[in-house]
């Protein structure tokens, strides 16, 4: 994939940029480890003075910086505003928490009985320069909830952006860059995904974190592994979203359209298979159906939009193929599909879609559908909504519709995710920690989770 920015809108080509060579990725990978060695001597309250002026200057670049993600990679305007709050918030979050998250520890006077030793510590301390190999989808989020973090901890930063978001990539640089931090702290490598491999192999690169496709963090988990690197992997998500009859259906039939499309439906923690028991599953499906039909397709520049184009017209195809697929087998599209409501535009549309009658032998049961279309299930009971909830090789999230507290209770315990949101739609926050589990990934971001995943955990014992 060239580094481009491509209006998603209207296929247009905006702006092209050459990979780095081999003696400029050299010069920063110096730069990096040179920085790191003063760097993580600095104090908390000058990493925190940094990040905080950081998080001033993109608040006052908000309306800019929105505008930039919109045209590379099709988001609604409005949302992008949003994503650039989320970071400003989350910026600040990890400038005022980052000392007493990483303060040392002591274990408890009963555990220093026989342990020989006069005092025992466990100290946070920095890593190195981390690897982080992002994508285009939150490109700005996903990169601050790792550079905020990471920097606070006494780490830098390696930014491998998704090459079809050069303009945020580069963005973000100088963001940092202007906040304050010495050019070595938070570098963006412009660079294809096949320079990837020999960066991580760097010994100057301490460890790597991926938000993306499960093939791209196979291929870094193959990599770290074999260089003995610490990695923190969020990959791809098909979260349940389960109604049981004790739901608010008005609610969460109304939360369970946006919950689909945010961002045209092109987030990994995005509801995606709706599990509907039976005694309310027709009520819930005309709800469902009636509210994806009102959604606003158009101009994502326009605040009235809802729904924007697809980033990529790979990805539009790669859509259409899992909807034929569903309807080459039986299923029932309820909306949607092929017929756009908004055929004259020009760039990589694609109408929010239902789908119904979904069978194991579909492509889209087990695969991930990153765009505005909804799967509905129908769960005879609870057992049945949790097998079909866990038949899935992903476990990102999941959400739960009930106001029944042993329902509540059973769900928490047997649902295969690294979140359930009980009557709401899942979000990310800077203080709850963030990951999945199966092949949705390994890890957790945010949090005191998160800040600690790049730091090594060090036992200081004093004899006595």
């Amino acid at each position: 994939m060239p580094i481009a920015t491509v209006n998603p809108a209207n296929g247009e080509t905006l702006k092209t940029y050459e990979a780095m060579g081999a003696e400029e990725i050299e010069r920063r990978l110096q730069l990096a480890e040179a920085t790191f060695r003063t760097y993580r001597t600095t104090s908390f309250v000058d990493r925190g003075r940094l990040l905080l002026q950081a998080a001033h200057h993109l608040e006052e670049d908000q309306q800019d910086v929105a505008r930039m993600m919109t045209t590379e990679m099709g988001k609604p305007v409005n949302q992008a505003r949003a994503e650039a709050a989320k970071c400003v918030k989350a910026m600040r979050w990890y400038a005022e928490r980052a000392e007493e998250l990483l303060a040392d520890e002591e274990p408890a006077d009963s555990d220093m009985k026989d342990s020989g030793a006069s005092r025992v510590r466990v100290r946070y301390r920095p890593l190195g320069p981390i690897l982080a190999v992002m994508p285009w989808n939150f490109p700005l989020w996903q990169v601050i909830r790792f550079a905020a973090p990471a920097l606070m901890a006494g780490n830098v930063g390696l930014l491998k952006h998704s090459s079809n978001v050069p303009q945020t990539a580069l963005y973000l640089e100088d963001l940092f860059h202007r906040a304050g931090y010495t050019e070595g702290c938070f570098q963006t490598l412009l660079i294809g995904a096949g320079q990837v491999d020999e960066i991580l192999r760097d010994e100057r690169v301490r460890a790597a974190t991926l938000t993306g496709s499960e093939p791209a963090g196979r291929a870094v988990a193959a990599t770290a592994g074999e260089m003995i690197k610490k990695t923190v992997l969020e990959l791809g998500g098909s979260d349940p979203y389960v109604v049981m009859p004790s739901a608010d259906l008005d609610r969460a039939a109304q939360v369970a359209v946006t919950a689909r499309v945010q961002n045209t439906g092109q987030s990994c923690i995005a509801a995606k298979r709706f599990i509907v028991h039976t005694d309310v599953y027709d009520a819930f499906a005309e709800r469902f159906v009636e509210g994806m039909k009102a959604l606003v397709v158009g101009d994502p520049m326009l605040d009235e939009t809802d729904v924007g184009p697809l980033a990529t017209e790979q990805g539009r195809s790669d859509l259409e193929e899992l909807v034929d697929d569903a309807r080459r087998s039986g299923a029932d599209v309820l909306c949607g599909g092929h017929q756009l409501r908004r055929p004259e535009l020009p760039g990589w549309y694609y109408a929010p879609t239902v789908i119904a009658g979904i069978t194991r032998d579909m492509r889209i049961h087990r695969e991930e559908a990153f765009g505005p279309v909804a799967t509905l299930y129908r769960a005879g009971d609870l057992d049945e909504a949790v097998l079909i909830a866990n038949d899935s090789p992903f476990g990102l999230s999941s959400n739960v519709w009930t106001r029944d507290e042993a329902e509540v209770d059973r769900f928490v315990r047997d649902l295969e995710a690294g979140s359930v949101f009980v009557n709401g739609m899942t979000a990310s926050h800077p203080a709850f920690p963030f990951g999945g589990v199966k092949r949705s990934g390994y890890g957790r971001e945010l949090s005191g989770h998160g800040i600690r995943e790049f730091c090594n955990i060090t036992t200081v014992w004093h004899g006595a």
